[in-house]
């Protein structure tokens, strides 16, 4: 029989992980996700394998196994990513993120611009059930948007993510959702009520902070304004025909269709509207080829490569840039790295040892939430997966809970709370590096403003303190159910 990992042993990995990465981050600063951050997460994972052949006989066919499962278990999201860097880079060449733009800077009031952005995000994301679809789409030209009216990436950047990640939360139509409600079988309904008594109020607050900060925020003057949406115009052929392209993803993503195949369908409709609206852009980008094949290069090197267009404005020419699917290829690399980490981790029983450690000598409900939220927080921190620190975590308490006689929609929502939202504050997350790409706005840099995924946690653990409809159970009912387990 092997012998466990002792807790202390398993934190060793993590410990020189951060450490890498401290050292990496000092060095580089955001380009440190460019290759330094792969780097540190696969030393980090040859020590955990190490460790775990040299002091507790696991061989490495087992190793290979549990990184193949993990990379397996991400390969949806990597298309998607891939997909996504297609999709948002034609979505500004068409002149769909331009024209959302150019009406939004008219519509939007810049005193109230950041909580304008979290509701619209809230309400887009409630209805497609997806964080990532709603970042990847309306994200793209709120961030325009507020960097317009010079509210600084990181403002904009932190209400967009805040309102994804809400209306994710409570959407039934959201897969985080059911999978923490189906992982201790707790009705989704059920799940998405008890979990308002911690999301509503983190909600509220976040939103205060955005209205404060908003009103108090020196935006552009109407001739500027004006100067900017002029540019718009000047570049781009705006045209409300143009609206079709994310009404008919809408469409798409509330009928429950696949999200690649949805993605898939929006990327290549816009890019028909560009050959319609935009074909003289198109042309601008072809380098290699004349008469009519510009456009089928215009068309294909806005899908895979970089973009530059030149303007008369400089915060609209570095706005309007694009990357497309090569620019999506460290997110990639990324994420495949820290799924080796998690698989090592795993396969040594470091991850098992170290979640023993959250799970065991809880006393209160107080420390068994704290437990809880502390090891999605870790899991994600380890495994750069919100799936399976959700998986994880549910595993991991599912027992605890009910033992200590616990209502299970009580761990669903302390999983939901730590998980979920956290995952995008986490630079080498999938989730993470994800939206830091997509929006151009470096992980660290949105971190401090995306108030509702640092409340959730925090208002889950007040929740918890205060006893606010959670059930006590009698030391009676306690020492039954652990009768019954036994």
């Amino acid at each position: 029989m092997r012998k466990t990992p002792a807790p202390w042993v398993a934190i060793i990995p993590l410990t020189i992980l951060i450490a890498l990465l401290s050292i990496t981050i000092y060095i580089y600063g955001s380009d440190s996700l460019y290759g330094g951050s792969q780097l540190c997460l696969l030393i980090a994972s040859a020590i955990s394998v190490m460790i775990g052949m040299k002091f507790y006989g696991i061989s490495w066919k087992e190793y290979e196994e549990a990184i193949s499962t993990n990379v397996k278990n991400v390969t949806q999201a990597l298309l998607i990513i891939l997909i996504i860097g297609a999709l948002s880079s034609m979505w500004m060449i068409s002149g769909v993120v331009p024209t959302m733009i150019y009406y939004g800077m008219k519509i939007l009031h810049p005193d109230f611009f950041l909580a304008s952005t979290c509701l619209i995000t809230i309400l887009v994301s409630v209805t497609t059930g997806s964080s990532w679809a709603t970042i990847a789409t309306i994200g793209l030209a709120l961030i325009g948007i507020g960097i317009s009216h010079g509210f600084s990436e990181g403002w904009v950047a932190g209400a967009i993510i805040s309102g994804a990640y809400f209306g994710d939360k409570i959407s039934p139509l959201s897969d985080t959702t059911v999978l923490a409600s189906s992982m201790v079988n707790v009705p989704i309904m059920k799940h998405i009520r008890y979990m308002l008594i911690t999301t509503i109020p983190a909600m509220v607050i976040a939103l205060i902070i955005f209205t404060i900060a908003g009103l108090s925020h020196s935006s552009m003057g109407e001739s500027q304004v004006e100067m900017f949406t002029s540019a718009l115009d000047s570049r781009f052929n705006i045209s409300l025909w143009l609206l079709i392209v994310p009404v008919v993803t809408g469409i798409m993503i509330a009928r429950r269709m696949s999200s690649i195949i949805t993605l898939f369908l929006s990327a290549a409709l816009s890019g028909v509207f560009a050959v319609i609206f935009q074909a003289d852009i198109l042309r601008e980008i072809a380098q290699h080829t004349e008469g009519a094949w510009q456009i089928v290069e215009g068309i294909m090197t806005t899908y895979f490569a970089s973009t530059s267009l030149e303007s008369t404005s400089p915060l609209l020419e570095e706005l309007i840039s694009t990357r497309g699917m090569g620019g999506m290829l460290s997110t990639l690399w990324l994420i495949i790295c820290a799924m080796c980490f998690g698989g090592s981790m795993t396969a040594s029983g470091l991850l098992g040892s170290l979640m023993s450690v959250f799970a065991r000598k809880v006393k209160s409900t107080f420390g068994l939430v704290s437990s809880t939220i502390a090891s999605g927080l870790t899991l994600n921190l380890i495994t750069a997966d919100q799936y399976i620190s959700i998986i994880l975590t549910g595993q991991v308490f599912r027992s605890t809970y009910r033992e200590t006689g616990h209502e299970d929609r009580l761990l669903s929502r302390s999983t939901e709370d730590a998980a979920t939202v956290t995952s995008a504050l986490i630079p080498w997350n999938s989730c993470g590096m994800t939206h830091s790409t997509i929006l151009g706005v470096p992980t660290l840099t949105y971190l401090p403003y995306c108030f509702f995924n640092i409340l959730s946690p925090i208002m889950s653990l007040v929740i918890a303190y205060i006893g606010h409809k959670i059930y006590k159970p009698s030391k009676k009912s306690v020492t039954t159910s652990i009768e019954k387990t036994a």
